[in-house]
């Protein structure tokens, strides 16, 4: 994707996660760039091939990351390797970039408040936002400890108990100076998890 078509999307998203997806319009997105309507429609066909791009890239980024931490992607019946392999110590790693990528990076962090924004409105964004955020983190999680301890009804309480804190902290991490004790919160947490329930 070119820089322009870069700078687009991430112009979108700073609109959409300040003001919502429905409020902004092509016109709102070109003059954040000081380009004409014309020359937006070159690099993309409408505001809704913009958010298909938009969803596009974040896909293409869970992949990435989760490949660069050894993590699996899919359903444990499609890769049941994958997660018979991952290890807490992978988990740990992947958790901390995870928090990272939403809180620090500018696009992720802006579709992360787009989602959050936008969930009640939409049953297309309040689906995006679980399968983000929610839910599809929480079962993912659940999915993986079910693999270490073979008891569904424990990997469902480890599940929750592992990424609840992590959940309130992304809102903490958006309302407070102090960054830093934010990820250090976090790493703490998850250091004394897996000490606490013997998965280290």
């Amino acid at each position: 994707m070119s820089n322009k078509k870069q700078e687009i999307l991430l112009a979108a998203l700073r609109l959409f996660s300040k003001n919502g997806y429905e409020a902004v319009s092509v016109s709102d997105i070109a003059g954040e760039l000081s380009l004409t309507k014309g020359a937006l429609y070159r690099h993309f066909k409408s505001k809704r091939d913009i958010f298909d791009s938009i969803i596009l890239r974040m896909e293409q980024e869970d992949e990435l990351r989760a490949r660069e931490y050894g993590m699996p992607e899919g359903t444990p019946e499609q890769t049941a390797k994958a997660y018979a392999d991952a290890s807490y110590g992978n988990i740990k790693a992947y958790t901390v970039a995870q928090f990272r990528y939403w809180t620090e990076d500018e696009f992720a962090s802006a579709f992360r408040k787009m989602l959050t924004l936008e969930q009640y409105r939409s049953p297309e964004m309040a689906r995006l936002y679980g399968m983000y955020l929610s839910c599809g983190p929480l079962d993912y999680m659940e999915d993986l400890f079910f693999e270490m301890t073979s008891d569904r009804d424990k990997s469902e309480k480890l599940a929750v108990g592992f990424y609840a804190p992590m959940f309130l902290l992304y809102n903490i991490y958006d309302h407070t100076q102090d960054k830093k004790s934010v990820l250090c919160a976090l790493t703490e947490h998850i250091e004394d998890f897996g000490v606490k329930n013997g998965l280290n």
